[in-house]
């Protein structure tokens, strides 16, 4: 009994000399730096109906049917574009669109929807923010309400952590309000 008493008290002694050292210090605030190159746009030049701007630092993938893909390989993300032609069946592309865009609400904690107009150009659209964890952070609508028909989501090959991508979301996010401010329509 005697002996369990000594290792205790060396025991306490130790733990005591352990903690006397420097005055702590608080660490200073870090944060993660993340730089984006700065942004050059191109003209899409093509068969498309449709043309718009879009990122220099970005890879066209055109598809059949008038789809295309713009790549991101250094943030790991794609800019999937679906074109249909309006053929009496605008509404259903537009119930269509904002259902694939509604599917997320599951995992997402909000769905933020911006409209956008360019009469002149006769570029009308709604732009979908989704936050939280879903499978795409912003999806997009435009159309001429006569002859076009255009969509976007935003997909990023990594299992959905909002907080992880918010910069990159950020970042393309003014890409896509690019493409849809320079959307122009052909054969108008």
């Amino acid at each position: 009994m005697m002996l369990k008493k000594v290792w205790f008290g060396l025991f306490i002694v130790l733990c005591l000399l352990q903690s006397c050292s420097d005055t702590p210090l608080p660490k200073p605030a870090s944060y993660l730096r993340l730089e984006y190159p700065s942004t050059n746009y191109s003209s899409l030049q093509s068969e498309n109906p449709y043309s718009f701007e879009y990122p220099t630092n970005a890879e066209l993938v055109p598809k059949k049917n008038n789809w295309m893909d713009i790549k991101y390989p250094a943030l790991k993300a794609t800019l999937v574009l679906s074109y249909m032609p309006v053929k009496d069946n605008l509404r259903m592309l537009f119930a269509d669109a904002e259902k694939l865009t509604f599917k997320h609400m599951i995992k997402a904690d909000d769905i933020q929807s911006i409209p956008f107009e360019n009469p002149q150009e006769k570029v009308y659209g709604r732009m979908f923010e989704v936050y939280g964890d879903a499978a795409t952070q912003i999806q997009f609508h435009a159309t001429d309400s006569v002859e076009h028909f255009m969509t976007g989501a935003l997909y990023f090959y990594a299992k959905p952590n909002y907080d992880s991508i918010l910069p990159a979301v950020h970042h393309v996010r003014k890409d896509i309000v690019r493409l849809m401010e320079t959307l122009r329509w052909k054969n108008h």
